[in-house]
């Protein structure tokens, strides 16, 4: 059941729901979040299972603000610190030491946890309304409100898609963002990028003094993290990556009898099927990231078996983008 998200009483109603243990879908900038109480392994085990996600891959924890953080990790490196500091709210996730008993279940079992305060006015009333229950609900464990592996939603529609009716979905309107969160590790001394997003290297190293490493650069394991599979954020279509060259050389062997096919590309491609579907990806990356997961549905909903994407630049404001893609596309 959708119902609007901008009403209090909306509000009230699904903290009514995150209280007795059960499932919420709110809106963040960045997709659509699966919302559980964070604290309870069996309201936990309940997104598992609605999603088909494996319960060792672990979920990112919501809070309302910073001063939320010590009730689930600690201690918090300076570092990290600063970069709260910096992009909270906002589409950034730290991967930050676990307080033992705590979000066991949430964090896959592991001794880390993931957190995240998001920018986007419902999810922040949610937060602050769960925080103020009693007893009082701290954080919300919220993947991407999708079946596993399947294309991250970003609109209300798009959840009730994947879930139906039964499910109460709080409506905030289209996410400006459009790809998930940036992960970031802090649990091992310096600032380790294990998703990218939005925000580019470049933006983590100024707001925090440091360049963030990557994990491979290393010498100890990452921790798992939401997001980081091979393959995930897949349509039913088959993705191919490709530069525009090869996309037209591609449109042109097959000539009028291309069907079934879906391009999306910054290049202007020329075909003589009108069974080809074309959607002009923009050349502004924020702009991509916006639509790229609704533009997958879209093509999926047209019916299309095969999509050809033209590969974005390797830029840094294009990384989030292309990590995405490059996942998809492994599918």
């Amino acid at each position: 059941m959708i119902i609007d998200g901008s009403s209090a009483q909306a509000i009230t109603q699904a903290a009514g729901v995150l209280a007795a243990r059960g499932l919420v879908a709110f809106p963040t900038e960045t997709v659509y979040g699966l919302g559980a109480d964070a604290s309870s392994d069996e309201a936990v085990g309940r997104i598992f299972s609605a999603k088909g996600r494996p319960s060792d891959h672990p979920l990112i924890v919501h809070v309302a603000d910073a001063l939320a953080v010590p009730e689930f990790a600690g201690p918090i490196p300076p570092f990290a610190h600063q970069l709260m500091q910096a992009f909270w709210p906002g589409p950034l996730t730290l991967i930050l030491p676990r307080n033992p008993g705590v979000a066991a279940a949430a964090a896959g079992g592991q001794s880390s946890i993931g957190l995240r305060c998001p920018a986007h006015p419902v999810a922040h009333a949610l937060l602050v309304a769960c925080a103020q229950l009693s007893p009082p609900v701290r954080g919300l464990a919220a993947p991407s409100a999708n079946k596993f592996g399947r294309v991250s939603p970003t609109t209300a529609e798009h959840v009730r898609g994947e879930f139906g009716d039964d499910l109460l979905v709080l409506d905030g309107g289209p996410c400006r963002v459009g790809i998930e969160s940036t992960i970031i590790d802090c649990t091992r001394g310096a600032p380790v990028l294990l998703r990218p997003g939005i925000l580019t290297s470049e933006q983590i190293a100024a707001a925090c003094g440091q360049a963030p490493r990557l994990a491979h650069e290393m010498q100890t394991e990452a921790p798992r993290a939401s997001g980081t599979l091979q393959a995930h954020y897949a349509p039913s279509a088959r993705v191919r990556l490709m530069d525009a060259k090869s996309l037209q050389a591609a449109l042109d062997v097959l000539g009028a009898q291309a069907s079934g096919i879906a391009t999306y590309s910054r290049a202007i491609l020329q075909t003589r099927s009108e069974k080809v579907l074309r959607r002009r990806m923009p050349d502004d990356a924020q702009e991509t990231a916006r639509q790229l997961f609704a533009v997958l549905r879209e093509f999926d909903a047209q019916g299309a078996r095969l999509i050809w994407v033209e590969t974005p630049p390797n830029e840094p404001q294009w990384q989030g983008v292309l990590d995405r893609l490059s996942r998809a596309a492994a599918a």
